[in-house]
């Protein structure tokens, strides 16, 4: 069988080997249902809230404040929802190229008539206007939630998400970073960054699919999103995904220990792959600001419309190589990247490359050849 290549490691990563060996006592021997009394149920309940512990060391976290979810979704769900009804915001400030987890959301909360939905402008390059952002929360005093993505899933634009939470202390907004793309990737820190809820999803950084985090500030006390018992401190009822959260604690630690070396890798990885499409791909553009602000993992490249560029990303499938045009959550449909429309009205067909430290130089040269050979 031929192997692939796969260069779409935003939307998922496969999973470290350590990640599956430290899961799979959980999926067979330690089976209890963390809730019971007997020995089995309180092994695993000790397991949950030593994950927990883990996870909120790396993030500068209280273990209080760390809540396991089904993923990136849940969680932004839980805090928008939360900051409306249980908060009191009446107000919305997001952006336009938010991840649809957060986008739609706001819209349904706006169309319900529950709170009122702003948009922040963006500069040329995809960034957040910041000027903009305070100018708009300094115009009403009506309790706003401000939600912005720490770095765009389709572009990789980097939010500085210390100086978002100081606008919003200045202004007294509640803040909800989608930090989805960056738990696993990048040094968080919550004991110096003003923000009430961030999110993260295993599956993003060599863990298990299917489990995500939500952090909520001791500031805040809110209301079980999925009601039914008591666990997570009754905020969120269902039995415990006990080898998801064994698996995403394992991930993030050893994401955190080795995040030097794998940044400067996969950082080189990204900076080579532009570099040679820059030089063999005529027209070629990058969105976003990939040689500034912007995530290592993840490069944008326009390519200039044509018939032969219309298939790209069918011809490339053909050719055993795994990108995307956009976001994968939405890889099914074709109208288009909502990020990719906000930024420009030029017609270009949009590949994503995103990187892991599973991926090398000669891919990356594999790939180039059969962009030459397709366009």
């Amino acid at each position: 069988m031929t192997q692939r290549i796969y260069f779409d490691n935003a939307a998922t990563t496969p999973i470290e080997p350590l990640v599956l060996q430290e899961m799979m006592p959980f999926l067979s021997t330690n089976f209890g249902n963390p809730s019971s009394i007997y020995s089995y149920g309180r092994e695993n309940r000790l397991a949950i809230e030593k994950a927990r512990k883990s996870v909120a060391s790396i993030l500068k976290a209280q273990p209080a404040e760390i809540f396991f979810t089904s993923g990136g979704t849940e969680s932004s769900n839980t805090a928008i929802f939360n900051a409306v009804r249980a908060l009191g915001c009446k107000r919305i400030i997001t952006s336009p190229i938010e991840h649809h987890a957060t986008l739609h959301t706001v819209e349904f909360l706006s169309k319900n008539g529950e709170a009122s939905l702003e948009f922040v402008d963006l500069l040329p390059n995809g960034h957040i206007e910041m000027k903009d952002l305070e100018k708009k929360l300094a115009a009403s005093s009506t309790k706003t939630l401000v939600t912005l993505m720490h770095a765009n899933n389709e572009i990789g634009n980097l939010t500085d998400i210390n100086a978002v939470g100081e606008l919003c202390k200045k202004y007294q907004a509640i803040f909800h970073a989608d930090t989805v793309q960056t738990v696993g990737h990048f040094p968080i820190d919550l004991s110096t960054t003003h923000v009430d809820f961030i999110t993260g999803a295993g599956h993003k950084f060599h863990g298990p699919k299917g489990i995500g985090i939500l952090y909520i500030s001791q500031r805040n006390k809110i209301n079980p999103f999925i009601h039914g018992g008591g666990q997570e401190r009754n905020m969120r009822a269902g039995t415990e995904n006990i080898y998801g959260i064994i698996g995403f604690s394992k991930a993030l630690e050893l994401a955190n220990r080795h995040h030097d070396d794998d940044k400067t890798y996969i950082l080189s990885l990204k900076k080579y792959m532009k570099q040679r499409l820059h030089e063999t791909i005529p027209g070629v553009v990058f969105n976003g600001d990939p040689d500034g602000e912007s995530l290592y993992t993840v490069l944008s490249v326009g390519i200039p419309h044509t018939e032969k560029s219309e298939m790209l990303l069918f011809n490339l499938d053909i050719n055993h190589i795994c990108v995307s045009g956009g976001s994968a959550c939405s890889s099914g449909a074709n109208q288009g990247s909502h990020v990719i429309n906000a930024l420009t009205k030029e017609k270009q067909s949009t590949v994503r490359f995103s990187f892991s430290k599973f991926n090398t130089k000669e891919e990356i040269d594999k790939v180039i050849n059969s962009l030459q050979s397709l366009l």
